[in-house]
């Protein structure tokens, strides 16, 4: 329920929401997980959670897959984690699931997430106009994809 993580997240998830609707979405996270694949991030020294990234929708036929990133924990903002993280999980996705594209959004004034996803090859596809209102302004959904080049 912290309002400045939440407002970066591309999300469904109500916001505030009580311990028992977020254990409830914890569950529903482990029940109802065909074709998405969850994973933590931890920070390997310390062996402490700071976050989290998956993949979602993923269409076989097509060969893309949609994927989405958090890192919670605000003392590992800024610090490379969610780059690293993120390079490990393209990784992952174009060698071991053999997708050829992989998109993901986020919102305009997340210029940090941007500036990650750049450095790990994603480029602008298009801008979804005025898709969110936080904060009593609307701002744009900005879509980046990479593809894998085999």
């Amino acid at each position: 329920n912290d309002k400045e993580l939440m407002k970066f997240l591309v999300t469904t998830i109500p916001f505030p929401m009580t311990y028992w609707e977020e254990e409830e979405w914890i569950k529903s996270q482990k029940s109802n997980n065909e074709g998405n694949y969850n994973f933590a991030i931890e920070d390997i020294e310390t062996n402490k959670y700071i976050g989290g990234c998956g993949i979602q929708n993923v269409n076989w036929l097509a060969r893309v897959a949609t994927v989405g990133i958090m890192i919670g924990d605000k003392d590992y903002w800024g610090k490379g984690y969610g780059t690293d993280a993120m390079k490990v999980l393209i990784n992952f996705i174009f060698n071991d699931m053999n997708i050829n594209k992989i998109r993901l959004g986020t919102f305009s004034f997340n210029e940090r997430a941007i500036k990650s996803y750049e450095k790990c090859g994603f480029k602008v596809e298009g801008v979804l106009k005025d898709e969110i209102f936080k904060d009593g302004k609307y701002y744009d959904e900005i879509i980046m994809s990479i593809f894998n080049n085999k």
